[in-house]
């Protein structure tokens, strides 16, 4: 699959970006999905707004490839997912353009780090591939996330953290999370490393429904031909991971609060097989 690993490399830089959604069409023998890859910002919910606009997602499944980002943004972008009653899972989409009719695919080796995972929350089905790295950790001061420590802080600042870890834990409660994902994350300050939630953790925080592929990517008949294959991984052997904090966005206000991002990490391993709608 040259053509898919090119474009697979090609979405590892776009997670830097602002995020950006694409409709990946397979018809006719599968629904499409939304492809939601990058970084979230203060224009990610007008953006979503009008890439659904004259679209029927109602339903739909929105597979998720985010380092993170705005708090009271994601927390926006979340409640527009959950009004159109998506279903959410993580992966990388790709389409071969060399098989016929560009065979399209979800790569699960991917990332959904901070507030990517309460986007992920957001869906009405939730599925994690046993590759798929889901982190967390404590919001911030959007312009100190880097040097945390070095940081001075006022009442002000310490109030506005206060009030978004507020609306974070009602939205949290609201998409039917557990406690326990707020404390995981909240447990996690800015200098150290994310924490990988491990697969215990994913259902103890509820941040899975389901462990079928099937329930967010369906096939659209029953044919053993049809078959949804679930892409062989090794399971997760640790829950953390190095990171560096990636550049803030110039576009966001220097009071807004942030979940770290992470630099993808670079390695030589093989990737997982794709998961591949039925065809």
């Amino acid at each position: 699959m040259a053509g898919g690993s090119a474009q697979a490399n090609s979405t590892l830089e776009e997670r830097k970006l602002p995020m950006k959604f694409s409709w990946i069409a397979c018809q006719p023998n599968c629904r499409g999905w939304v492809s939601a890859v990058g970084i979230i910002t203060a224009d990610s919910p007008r953006e979503f707004d009008e890439f659904a606009r004259g679209r029927q997602l109602n339903g739909a499944t929105i597979v998720l490839d985010s380092s993170g980002g705005s708090v009271n943004d994601a927390i926006a972008l979340g409640r527009r997912f959950r009004g159109l009653g998506v279903l959410t899972t993580v992966g990388t989409s790709v389409v071969n353009q060399a098989a016929q009719s560009g065979r399209a695919s979800v790569l699960p080796d991917a990332y959904c780090e901070s507030m990517c995972v309460f986007l992920l929350l957001s869906g009405k089905t939730r599925y994690v591939p046993p590759a798929a790295h889901v982190r967390v950790h404590q919001i911030w001061m959007g312009d100190r996330a880097d040097d945390a420590k070095a940081a001075s802080y006022t009442a002000q600042d310490l109030m506005i953290v206060e009030r978004d870890i507020g609306r974070l834990a009602k939205y949290t409660f609201d998409m039917g999370g557990a406690g326990d994902l707020l404390a995981l994350s909240l447990s996690v300050p800015p200098w150290e490393d994310l924490h990988e939630l491990s697969t215990a953790e994913l259902r103890l925080t509820n941040l899975i429904t389901t462990e079928a592929v099937a329930d967010v990517l369906p096939r659209q008949d029953n044919t053993k031909d049809n078959a949804i294959p679930v892409a062989e991984a090794k399971p997760k052997n640790n829950d953390r991971f190095v990171s560096s904090a990636m550049e803030g966005e110039a576009s966001q206000a220097a009071r807004a609060t942030k979940t770290a991002e992470a630099v993808v990490p670079t390695g030589g391993s093989a990737a997982p097989a794709p998961v591949q709608p039925a065809q």
